[in-house]
């Protein structure tokens, strides 16, 4: 073996707090030990961890690489160590949650409110992640479950539809679109939106909502999530486009919607493990989750309406 797991910790204490010194505090051993034992590693990997200069340490490339796994490494030992812990004070468990950003905003954090009132023992874990990060935790069994608005086609896992969504075009109060019952593509083409990176799932899906009129909406502004479009309109920055969900919780109060026609749907949904079954603290969020969804009523549709000039409805 070239490396083992103590060689691991003293490594991660160098990159950690940047010097020999700071890495002996906090291993609580001396200095001469942490210099032997990283020159030993060195020479064990044939690799230059380290450039050495003025009382600290500049880590090369190499180093840079390794740090990456091995946080990996350090979070399912703390991982370990959580669940070792659980079964040792007979608590009930931890569910581990991956939201991507848009329901992330208000969404699930009211829904794990909910949850929490009813189960105040259980212990929750919330990540907000990309979906290509979403999919693999969930596949991989580093989450319980997921939740997300962008749709999801794996054979190894579930996905269940919470609640019925589409998609909306939002503002600062005041704007002049604010006059029209529902907003279709071509009345944005004078202001021009806050927009996705054509490379994203969500930049592919909003486009895809602008169909024949796509080319013609001029993109002002590049973002990659919802939050940061809501908070650009919430600056007064311009227009975008978002799902219901994003606006969950009141949190933009600056903010007004208009259902974007020809509707484009954007649902809720829920990813579990096809090949893991779920856990009892699991199945109790899963029950919970789907109670909250089908008291909310925030998130109904829009009215269904044609764009054009009239007095505008309420968001």
């Amino acid at each position: 073996m070239l490396i083992n797991l103590r060689q691991i910790e003293v490594f991660r204490a160098i990159m950690t707090t940047g010097s020999i010194s700071g890495a002996a505090r906090l291993l609580s051993v001396s200095q001469p030990a942490v210099s032997r034992m990283l020159s030993y590693t060195e020479d064990r990997l044939k690799l230059k961890l380290f450039e050495r200069g003025r009382g600290r340490v500049q880590p090369t490339l190499e180093a840079r690489k390794l740090f990456e796994e091995v946080e990996q490494l350090h979070q399912s030992v703390n991982r370990i160590n959580l669940i070792a812990e659980e079964l040792r004070s007979g608590s009930s468990g931890t569910v581990r949650i991956a939201a991507s950003p848009s329901p992330a905003q208000g969404y699930v954090p009211a829904a794990i409110a909910y949850f929490r009132q009813k189960h105040p023992q259980l212990r929750v874990e919330l990540e907000i992640l990309s979906l290509i990060d979403l999919i693999d935790k969930v596949s991989g069994n580093r989450v319980d479950l997921g939740v997300s608005i962008l749709s999801i086609d794996n054979p190894t896992l579930t996905v269940e539809k919470l609640h019925q969504g589409e998609l909306a075009v939002i503002f600062p109060a005041g704007h002049e679109l604010e006059a029209l019952k529902a907003v279709g593509p071509e009345d944005l083409v004078p202001y021009g939106i806050i927009g996705y990176g054509p490379d994203t799932p969500y930049g592919a899906m909003v486009r895809r909502a602008l169909r024949s009129s796509a080319d013609k909406v001029r993109f002002h502004t590049i973002v990659r999530f919802t939050a940061q479009a809501c908070a650009l309109v919430h600056a007064g920055a311009g227009v975008a486009i978002v799902d219901r969900f994003a606006l969950s919780g009141n949190a933009w109060p600056n903010i007004v919607a208009r259902r974007l026609v020809p509707r484009a749907s954007c649902d809720l949904r829920l990813i579990s493990s096809e090949l893991q079954p779920m856990s009892h603290p699991t199945r109790l969020f899963v029950r919970a989750l789907r109670e909250y969804s089908q008291r909310q009523t925030e998130f109904a549709l829009l009215p269904a309406a044609k764009p054009g000039r009239g007095k505008a409805s309420a968001s």
